[in-house]
């Protein structure tokens, strides 16, 4: 009766096994979407086109993937935090510059590590951002006695 039980015990896991690795098998989809198409492209010579997020101007959206006259929706993402214009690009920055006091902004500039999705890229670019209102302490704020 134990080894029925044992044996019974045995399959079902077998079975919840090989059912999970099935699952992971299928291919992926987007939400909404088709499952992703297998290319015979390589990415060289596939021409991509920009991120289109879904909602608002960052998140999760499609992209056009176009190789020998076949164009695709493929999925891609846009950081929240990131500008619109330079999505494709990544860039090595340096630090903030100080407040401009006319313009009450501050700047950096960044020079281009790679392009992603054979995307035309700025070899240095400068962005800016508004200069904080509040003043840094010294840090820790401890009295001495």
């Amino acid at each position: 009766m134990r080894s029925l039980l044992s044996v019974t015990l045995l399959l079902l896991l077998l079975l919840a096994l090989m059912l999970s690795t099935e699952a992971s098998r299928r291919p992926k989809t987007h939400k909404g979407g088709k499952p992703r198409p297998e290319s015979e492209c390589s990415s060289a010579e596939t021409q991509y086109g920009k991120c289109v997020p879904e909602k608002g101007d960052c998140g999760d959206g499609l992209r056009d993937a176009t190789c020998r006259e076949v164009t695709d929706k493929i999925p891609c993402r846009i950081p929240c935090n990131w500008k619109k214009d330079i999505s494709d690009c990544k860039y090595k920055f340096g630090p903030w510059g100080s407040c401009d006091s006319a313009t009450k902004t501050k700047t950096r500039s960044g020079t281009l590590k790679r392009a992603l999705f054979n995307a035309e890229c700025l070899a240095t670019v400068k962005v800016s951002k508004p200069c904080s209102p509040k003043v840094k302490g010294t840090g820790g704020g401890r009295k001495s006695n």
